[in-house]
């Protein structure tokens, strides 16, 4: 991610995986902070995330 100076670096993430079955709210919170720990680490500041599995976002099986 390149972020430009005086740029956003607050961010709302909504992911949707069959990954997330039978993960605690923190686990899925945890996997994603793994995977974005370089981002993490530079340009973004704050970053909100919402994991969801698909049942749970509305979507159909």
């Amino acid at each position: 991610m390149d972020a430009k100076p005086g740029g956003e670096s607050h961010f709302n993430l909504v992911i949707v995986s069959a990954a997330f079955q039978g993960q605690s709210r923190l686990a899925r919170q945890r996997a994603v902070n793994a995977l974005l720990k370089d981002e993490m680490a530079g340009p973004v500041h704050a970053l909100s995330i919402k994991a969801l599995t698909p049942e749970e976002a509305g979507e159909p099986a």
